[in-house]
């Protein structure tokens, strides 16, 4: 019996190579959500921060409506794929400095490109180390996942309750494919941004008085109604293939 060739330096270095980059976007993602935290950046998401600056920026946005269209969405672009916490609050500082409408296109384009820069940073490292060393029991989910996957997707995006960056991050780990995750997240995330961006373009009187902001106030319970009702309805197609599952075999 020939034993085998021990690998060879060349092989052993393409194997490096390839566990570096498959690691590294998730890698980048994780310094910089670690800078962000470092350099005390979250203290400026805050109302009292927004009340503070609010006639600077919008002399800014006035005097420079492109320039500040882009760089809010670059920075929405980076909050998403760091997953750092605050993106609701800027959807609300987008709609106060560019009007409902505008922040609404922009941060719905805006937070899908964040979103897929994330799922593929996960898919490509966590997701390949998972489906490697997991076992059979995640082709089982894989398998339950996909068959309504779109319906799942959309469920998830409009559910209050499941954080932006989980619905990210599960689906990269369940084989869900990229035009899928791109098209539900897109679809998905425009009923609540649509409504934080409508709030953000009426706060503007709110900030020149003395009132006092809270995510309470804003997050009202017909808000969150109104999005767990869309979420109920993405759930349809499960719950109705479910019971005619169940028909067919109680039969």
């Amino acid at each position: 019996m020939i034993a085998p060739e021990p690998p060879t330096s060349e092989h052993a270095g393409a194997t490096r190579n390839h566990a570096a980059r498959r690691w590294l976007p998730l890698a980048l993602l994780v310094l910089g959500t670690a800078l962000f935290f470092a350099f005390d950046l979250d203290r400026y998401i805050s109302f009292a921060k927004l009340r503070a600056h609010h006639q600077d920026l919008m002399a800014f946005v006035t005097a420079h409506y492109v320039k500040a269209l882009l760089i809010y969405a670059g920075i929405y672009v980076l909050f998403v794929a760091f997953s750092l916490p605050g993106a609701v609050w800027l959807t609300i500082v987008g709609g106060l400095l560019f009007g409902a409408m505008a922040a609404a296109i922009v941060t719905v384009l805006a937070a899908t490109i964040g979103a897929c820069l994330l799922f593929l940073a996960a898919k490509s490292s966590l997701g390949e180390y998972l489906h490697a060393h997991a076992g059979p029991w995640l082709g089982k989910v894989e398998r339950g996942f996909a068959e309504n996957q779109w319906s799942y997707m959309l469920m998830m995006r409009l559910i209050p309750a499941i954080p932006f960056f989980i619905a990210n991050l599960i689906p990269a780990f369940l084989g869900v494919a990229l035009h899928v995750f791109a098209i539900t997240t897109l679809i998905g995330i425009i009923p609540a941004t649509a409504i934080f961006a409508t709030i953000g373009a009426g706060l503007g009187s709110v900030l020149e008085s003395n009132e006092m902001l809270s995510w309470h106030s804003l997050l009202t319970m017909e808000i969150r109604l109104a999005l767990m009702g869309l979420a109920v309805l993405a759930a349809l197609p499960i719950l109705v293939k479910y019971w005619r599952r169940r028909r067919g075999r109680n039969a």
